[in-house]
């Protein structure tokens, strides 16, 4: 068992997934710095991978995409038997639901909590029955910790003006980090005169501008018709269907659009660095994002990123140097910054990409967030 005078952290997310991919470097610190560490998640497939980092896993059903407040009051019921068992002394919450019920839980039996605002989710895009509760919800909820950060300046000032927050409370934190000796430019090199090969990598959603990389692409393969077959470049997608998602792909649509032959889908990968390696340009027309975890390892693995200009997304790029900003909601404006892309020597590509590398390292490798972590900790 463990020793009374070792201080437990939970760590909450709404997948185990998530946890597993984006959180054990900051867990394994934590280890390090003597405390004992939690995880807690719905169960899937990575669940059981926590007892190879002695890691104690506990499940809890949270129902990402539910909006069903009975069901969600029965989250607090959940949340406050396993916090009570587990006894942390301090829990750090990330998504939506940890946030809120999670909160209430831990406010009930006075344990400390520190937020995490990783994206504002569907709730804030669309502005219907359940987002009014939700901001109800988050307005009470965020009273209660002691902490709360956010991945990108935007989010954060819409917080603090809608007064969801107390200004005081708040701090910027760049995402989860990124592990930059682990995502590294490799040796793959690319031929001069082949035909740049644009890759899009996210869920097969609307919002991240799916649309319009398809209608982009239209546009500069008819540009190029006369370019010959060989110089034409390609475009390729990576990512997994969401169905729950109003503005989802559906199987059928992205089944049109390579029928079509202006895009290649690859599926979904579970190792996407090995993917994202084999591309010239790493593309994200997304409407918005918390912070692009996949424009950061593309950029710390030294790729050109051509991405729209908003919120959790512009952060990464310093427009000219390290990619391209393109307008949002604009095929035309993505297929211009495509072509400036195209028109570049592979060498001048390669300066891009190391820039962005350096931009990464400089200011989102993952050990500037576990050093925050610990000072909030230890506070």
């Amino acid at each position: 068992m463990h020793h009374k005078e070792e201080k437990t952290i939970a760590i909450v997310i709404n997948t185990s997934w998530n946890i597993y991919n984006f959180r054990l470097g900051l867990m394994r610190a934590l280890q390090d710095d003597g405390y004992r560490v939690v995880a807690i998640a719905p169960e899937d497939s990575y669940s059981k991978k926590f007892q190879d980092y002695n890691i104690d896993y506990y499940h809890i059903d949270i129902n990402s995409k539910g909006t069903n407040p009975v069901e969600d009051l029965k989250l607090i019921k959940d949340f406050y038997r396993l916090y009570k068992e587990i006894a942390p002394d301090v829990i750090l919450q990330y998504t939506i639901k940890p946030n809120i019920y999670g909160s209430i839980a831990a406010r009930v039996l006075g344990i400390p909590v520190v937020s995490n605002i990783t994206g504002l989710g569907t709730v804030f895009l669309r502005d219907k029955l359940s987002s009014k509760v939700a901001h109800h919800l988050y307005r009470f909820a965020l009273k209660i910790p002691q902490k709360v950060f956010f991945q990108n300046p935007h989010d954060r000032e819409l917080f603090i003006k809608s007064k969801f927050v107390d200004a005081k409370k708040t701090d910027l934190l760049p995402g989860s980090g990124i592990d930059t000796e682990k995502f590294k430019p490799s040796s793959v090199s690319e031929a001069n005169d082949t035909p740049m090969h644009f890759l899009m990598i996210s869920r097969l959603i609307g919002d991240k501008g799916l649309h319009e990389f398809i209608e982009a692409a239209r546009i500069i393969r008819k540009s190029e018709a006369e370019a010959g077959e060989r110089k034409k470049p390609k475009f390729f997608i990576l990512g997994d269907y969401y169905s729950g998602n109003p503005t989802a792909i559906t199987e059928e649509k992205m089944k049109e659009w390579t029928e079509e032959g202006i895009v290649s889908y690859l599926g979904t990968s579970d190792d996407v660095k090995s993917v994202i390696a084999a591309y010239d340009c790493i593309v994200l027309p997304s409407y918005r994002e918390g912070l692009s975890r996949v424009l950061l390892e593309s950029a710390s693995m030294a790729k050109p990123i051509i991405t729209s200009n908003v919120p959790g997304c512009r952060e990464i790029v310093d427009d000219g140097l390290n990619g391209f900003l393109c307008e949002i909601k604009n095929p035309e404006s993505l297929a211009d910054q495509m072509r400036k892309m195209m028109v570049l020597s592979s060498r001048e590509r390669e300066e891009m990409g190391q820039m962005g590398r350096k931009k990464v390292i400089n200011e989102y490798e993952e050990k500037i967030v576990i050093e925050r972590y610990r000072e909030v900790i230890k506070e």
